[in-house]
């Protein structure tokens, strides 16, 4: 039989398997969603939207994310399921047609010390090998040039039996080769504490010569210890210790003392500072705690190995002239250039992958990067692009990946080069779902699911599901504001002054003269990577003091606290909430706390109880005795306005700016609280919601709300924008006005044209990114910028007003 007769008597009916081209979600009810059932193409790009609050996140990453994750968990043996993290099932009826999930979300990198843009990728790793096999002089394997190795070494014997009279000792020499600065230990910084911050040496510790917080002479636990431990004399001046006493009260290891029959540990003042609260995070302090801590302690590039992190032995080797610690330092860009110049055929399949990765980079707009970059400084966009790297070229295919506002900290130059990579992702046979705000990105989208209409419980229903075109004459929020644009303002405000900036070399700047000017809206632009926040962060604190009020800072930075702390606490509203129930009952404010006397005796005022079940995922049940409510049941008898504290914290800020304006609830200090959360667009939030389940641009719009009670003088914001809805943009705009409008300075680090629009002035840095910017290449107002043209955002701003 011939080949086309064999080709006539095929079935042209599909395989059993070519119909499985759908995910699909059946009574999706996890967070606020509402039985969401839809049905999503596979191996096509789409863009889900709608805003904040209205139930992205909880489709895409706590339902369709979360369960591909768990069921890929459970194909491993119970062994290893034991160390892997345990999600539950989400709350759903059926999910149908999963693939194997990827998710690039926003989450930061680690911050901690040792962790660099170059570990975090594997780039590091690479270069190690290619040095431990090209490196003159060689010096070891390639952990001879990682600055988290440390070189060691240790000899001993030990017994081998080998039956009777068999028996015999051998002995054996370890010896490892580390590239670890031992001075540092691969830091790369080293910190040296002031010693007048912590005491007066005049006085003696019975006099109190401890000047640190908390410190005081009764305290048993901190100067008791040291005045009653018998190893120091309490009543001499500490200038006139001797050496030896010298040593003992900065130094010593920990010792047990026995002060007024207590047995407790003793230790020197440095190492008993240093665990007290150089190990602990500065954000997360007190401000004058704070305030001590930038006081007493200053952190300096270490001087042995330059801030390098490497041993000399390591920096000895070379490459062409090139050491390990040279080629990380170089700008990415600059480094995949030098490593396409080395040709060894030896290493030629290492070689590929380097340059693969190094390209990888560019290619995604981070070629500006080192290799030596502490992943901790990396923005939130940043590290999304960065987990991006690994995924570029991978040869899988029917893989589903994930995306959590890709454009965040992209200008509008570099967003289109994203898009491609999304689309490159889905020509490739995979299945690409992005949550996005940005109309470039949802222009480009096969399928739209739009949720709503409203954020919060007024929202987690789908509003539309279809094509661009059809969102668009859809008729909800996000199709009538699709194609909204900012109009330039008419005038502009003046300046009331201005505050010089003079020789900034943060990074990348070129000693960066600018007077930015205050009492007016500033917008700093420029492409990702142009030096906008080393101008802002790096070289403004410094000339706080020119501002008289001082700078307040609300980047999106993660906020510290655990499952207990929600926007209540944080925001310190649950103080006069407490206060008034307590006067409104005449009983004490500790009751209505969860996490004080008032507390559910049997879940702790946490409202569940959790269940831990080893490989298998815990299980959380509400507790029965408070229902849920983490209050004891007598404490819920007592009420304000006819409502129990458990119903307040349930409430929406919405709802509870109501019920506190007015009527027998009437409390004006919880009142102003909920108005400012309000103002910043978080007026969907429930009070008692934990900070856990906050997204990066919630957290700072309700650290925004919390600074603005403050008093500072200039407010920075570092991409307000971020996780907003387009309706949500413009009450931003008038919240910024409001802000400039009461007397202060508002300078926002931004992307988004329409913040650019609204501006009154714009300092735009460039003209590319890495060492091609840190230059001043604009500052004036919106409609100069237009006018001129000369920049990229000048370009991007133009059409994006229709000029």
């Amino acid at each position: 039989m011939s080949k086309a007769a064999r080709t006539d008597t095929q079935s042209p009916a599909l395989h059993d398997a070519d119909s499985h081209d759908l995910i699909r979600v059946h009574g999706a009810r996890e967070n606020n969603l509402k039985d969401v059932s839809i049905e999503i193409p596979k191996r096509r790009l789409t863009v889900f939207t709608g805003v904040s609050g209205s139930g992205k996140s909880s489709l895409v990453f706590d339902t369709i994310a979360a369960e591909s994750q768990r069921l890929i968990n459970e194909t491993y043996s119970a062994f290893v399921q034991g160390f892997m993290p345990t999600p539950a099932r989400p709350e759903v009826d059926v999910l149908a047609g999963l693939t194997t999930v990827i998710t690039v979300d926003q989450q930061r990198l680690g911050a901690d010390p040792r962790s660099t843009v170059g570990t975090a990728t594997d780039a590091n790793a690479m270069l190690r090998i290619l040095f431990s096999r090209l490196g003159k002089p060689h010096i070891g394997p390639p952990g001879a040039y990682s600055f988290n190795v440390a070189s060691a070494t240790a000899s001993g014997g030990f017994r081998v039996d080998r039956g009777a009279d068999r028996t015999r000792t051998e002995k054996v020499t370890f010896s490892r080769t580390g590239g670890m600065c031992t001075r540092c230990e691969g830091r790369g910084t080293v910190s040296d504490i002031d010693l007048t911050q912590l005491y007066d040496d005049s006085k003696s510790i019975a006099e109190g010569a401890f000047t640190i917080p908390g410190w005081k002479s009764d305290s048993f636990w901190t100067v008791r210890v040291y005045a009653e431990s018998g190893l120091l004399d309490p009543d001499k001046p500490i200038r006139k210790f001797t050496k030896k006493e010298m040593h003992d009260f900065l130094y010593r290891e920990p010792t047990k003392v026995k002060v007024e029959g207590v047995n407790l540990t003793y230790e020197g003042l440095i190492p008993k500072i240093r665990k007290s609260f150089l190990s602990k995070d500065k954000e997360a302090m007190q401000p004058h705690i704070r305030a001590f801590v930038d006081r007493a302690v200053t952190f300096a590039a270490c001087p042995e190995c330059d801030g390098t992190r490497l041993s000399e032995a390591a920096r000895s080797s070379k490459i062409k002239g090139i050491n390990i610690a040279d080629a990380c330092a170089m700008q990415i860009s600059d480094l995949a250039g030098w490593v396409r110049g080395l040709d060894e055929p030896s290493v030629a399949p290492l070689l590929t992958a380097l340059r693969h990765t190094l390209d990888s980079f560019v290619e995604i707009g981070l070629g500006y990067l080192s290799l030596d970059r502490s992943s901790g400084t990396l923005s939130g966009g940043e590290a999304q692009r960065v987990k991006m790297i690994r995924h570029l070229g991978s040869s899988l295919t029917d893989v589903t990946y994930v995306f959590d506002e890709p454009t965040i900290g992209l200008h509008p130059h570099d967003i289109q080069r994203m898009n491609e990579l999304l689309l490159r992702l889905r020509d490739k046979g995979n299945t690409v779902l992005v949550v996005e705000h940005k109309p470039e990105t949802i222009t480009i989208a096969d399928h739209v699911v739009d949720l709503g209409p409203g954020a919060g419980t007024a929202g987690g229903t789908v509003c539309f599901e279809g094509t661009v075109e059809g969102l668009r004459a859809g008729g909800t929020v996000t199709g009538r504001h699709f194609d909204d644009r900012a109009a330039l303002k008419e005038t502009v405000r003046k300046p009331t002054g201005r505050l010089p900036i003079r020789g900034a070399t943060a990074n990348n700047l070129r000693d960066v003269d600018v007077d930015i000017p205050l009492g007016v809206l500033t917008v700093i632009t420029g492409v990702a990577g142009s030096g906008k926040s080393s101008l802002v962060h790096g070289a403004l604190p410094h000339q706080s003091g020119a501002v008289g009020a001082g700078v307040v800072s609300v980047d999106q930075g993660a906020i510290r606290g655990s499952r207990r702390s929600n926007p209540a606490t944080y925001t310190g509203l649950l103080d006069p909430i407490r206060k008034a129930f307590a006067k409104a009952n005449g009983v004490k404010p500790a009751l209505f706390s969860a996490n004080s006397e008032g507390a559910c005796p049997t879940c702790n005022g946490s409202g569940v109880i959790y269940t831990d079940l080893a490989m298998m995922a815990g299980v959380a049940t509400t507790c029965e005795e408070c229902e849920g409510r983490r209050f004891e049941a007598s404490v819920l008898e007592y009420h304000l306005g006819g409502r129990d504290i458990s119903e307040v914290l349930a409430m929406s800020v919405t709802e509870a700016e109501e019920f506190f304006g007015a009527g027998e609830a009437s409390t004006p200090a919880a009142h102003r609280i909920l108005g400012r959360l309000a103002d910043v667009g978080l007026g969907y939030i429930g009070l008692g919601q934990p900070l856990t389940t906050l997204s990066g641009g919630e957290r700072q719009r309700l650290k925004l709300a919390t600074h603005m009670a403050g008093k500072g003088g200039v407010y920075v914001l570092d991409e307000p924008t971020t996780g907003l809805h387009l309706a949500d943009v413009e009450q931003l705009l008038g919240l910024l006005d409001r802000l400039v409008d009461s007397g202060k300075s508002v300078i926002v680090i931004e992307h988004h044209q329409a913040v650019m629009a609204h501006a009154d002035w714009i300092i735009d840095l460039g003209p590319g990114a890495g060492h091609d910017g840190g230059r001043i290449v604009f500052e004036g107002t919106p409609a100069d910028l237009v006018a001129a043209r000369s920049t990229l955002t000048g370009e991007h701003l133009a059409a994006y007003v229709g000029a």
